[in-house]
């Protein structure tokens, strides 16, 4: 029986430990439980508009992944966002917006589709500009060719916008 409460208490710690709770944050960073980590010194964060400079244009694009990225920020982290610049700061723009054909078959039909979005961005950091970077962003859903892009692009775009936004907030965040 001893034996088995030993191995509750040590679950636990393990458990506690990979929560975080039992570690105390080390040198200027905080630790947060999705593995992010901010410097002590960054409070606020603001997020400027994203253009569409796409080739193809999806009106509500720009839009959604401005606001799809700050719901990121703000709900994974510990940071206040701002209207105007805060200590971090997102901007860039749309540079692609694609619809290609993928998986030909034999009767050079293609069996799927593939939408993809490309996004540029400038990450400043005020507070430590030597961690300041631009980097493209690109990620994508496919779909079956029979189906009508009007019927489901928004649940693609959606997809997107989610796979693009923990790439870029990983990027800034995430010190692996």
């Amino acid at each position: 029986m001893q034996f088995l409460n030993k191995i509750k208490v040590n679950t636990l710690i393990l458990i506690l430990m990979g929560m975080g709770l039992l570690v105390q944050p080390a040198c200027s960073f905080r630790l947060t439980f999705r593995g992010s980590s901010v410097p002590d010194n960054v409070r606020t964060a603001s997020v400027q508009y994203f253009e569409n400079r796409a080739p193809l244009i999806n009106p509500l694009l720009s839009q959604t992944f401005t606001e799809g990225l700050k719901d990121r920020i703000t709900s994974e982290s510990r940071l206040i966002m701002r209207d105007d610049l805060g200590d971090v700061d997102f901007s860039g723009e749309i540079t692609g917006y694609d619809i290609r054909p993928m998986a030909i078959q034999a009767d050079a039909v293609s069996a799927e589709t593939r939408l993809t979005v490309t996004v540029k961005v400038r990450y400043a950091n005020y507070q430590d500009p030597r961690t300041n970077w631009e980097s493209t962003f690109s990620a994508f859903q496919d779909f079956p060719s029979d189906r009508n892009i009007t019927s489901i692009e928004n649940e693609l775009v959606a997809d997107i916008i989610e796979q693009l936004t923990e790439n870029i907030f990983n990027k800034a965040f995430s010190d692996w």
